[in-house]
């Protein structure tokens, strides 16, 4: 697949997504009004809509018959929350999310709060209530994306990146922050496609493995862009690790070499690939373009 077609089947990916969130969504006048408005807001304020768009192919490609649009939106509604809560003044202290204001600062704490707590819990909701058939789906699908996104994953690499935050953190130990604030959700992302086509626990696994390898190439390049790009590249705050001494892989071993770290997790994530999917164009395109990216 070139890059033009991969292009323009990932937008219109992207753009069935952006509807699914839009139905799923409660409107912004349904009360309580100002909670609803800054739902839509954090949502809608665009995004790579990455994860949503990985589920969707891998679901594709093995050839699920039930819709992944619904689980799509729920795994976004669930990062969304991710990110209203760490750009808190009490976690990363951001003031800019996707090019705008960050919740907080458009809205105010206490609403930012509450909004994620609603995108947290409409994630489940989502899942609990659109996939009765066949039976047990529903329940595979809230349970591989509340594991990601609990204790032991994602809020506990938030905990373990707060606990180490203005100290030098080990390769180790960033390592295993890593894993589950950002690889954790990619890897969710790849198994619950296949979970939607039906298959089988090791086949799972084995997508998961994917996803975690496209998870450490992803954040070892939001590092990199974090310490190079500016903000209307990534529309989030320059060099808003380094303000922070926030622990990071540019910080610990440099720019070129955390480039060679994306690109030796981008390659094994393709091995993983060629073994599971040998015809999995677009997955093949996509690890190419996210290796790439320069936002």
């Amino acid at each position: 697949m070139d890059r033009a077609a991969f292009l323009a089947e990932l937008d219109a990916c992207r753009e069935a997504v952006e509807a699914e969130l839009r139905r799923q969504l409660p409107a912004a006048d349904e009360a309580p009004t100002d909670l609803h408005a800054a739902l839509r807001y954090c949502v809608e304020a665009g995004g790579k809509r990455l994860r949503p768009v990985l589920l969707c192919k891998v679901a594709g490609a093995l050839g699920a018959t039930v819709d992944p649009l619904p689980a799509a939106a729920a795994v976004e509604c669930l990062h969304s929350y991710s990110l209203v809560h760490d750009d808190l003044p009490a976690m990363d202290n951001s003031d800019l999310r996707r090019g705008r204001p960050a919740c907080h600062r458009a809205y105010d704490e206490a609403t930012a709060i509450l909004a994620g707590d609603a995108l947290l819990t409409l994630a489940f909701e989502i899942l609990a209530t659109e996939y009765p058939d066949p039976p047990g789906l529903a329940g595979l699908l809230v349970a591989e994306l509340a594991t990601a996104a609990g204790s032991r994953q994602l809020v506990g690499g938030q905990a373990m990146d707060l606990a180490v935050n203005g100290q030098v953190a080990s390769a180790a130990e960033l390592a295993a922050i890593n894993e589950r604030k950002t690889g954790a959700l990619f890897a969710a992302c790849t198994a619950m496609g296949a979970i939607l086509a039906g298959a089988a626990p090791p086949q799972r696994e084995s997508w998961r493995t994917v996803g975690h390898e496209l998870g450490a190439a992803f954040q070892a390049i939001d590092d990199v862009l974090d310490a190079t790009a500016s903000a209307e590249e990534t529309g989030k705050t320059a060099g808003q690790d380094a303000t922070n001494l926030k622990n990071t892989l540019v910080a610990l071993e440099g720019v070129e070499a955390t480039r060679r770290r994306a690109h030796h997790h981008t390659e094994e994530a393709r091995r993983q690939l060629d073994l599971l999917l040998p015809d999995g164009d677009f997955l093949r395109e996509m690890l190419a373009y996210l290796r790439e990216r320069t936002h």
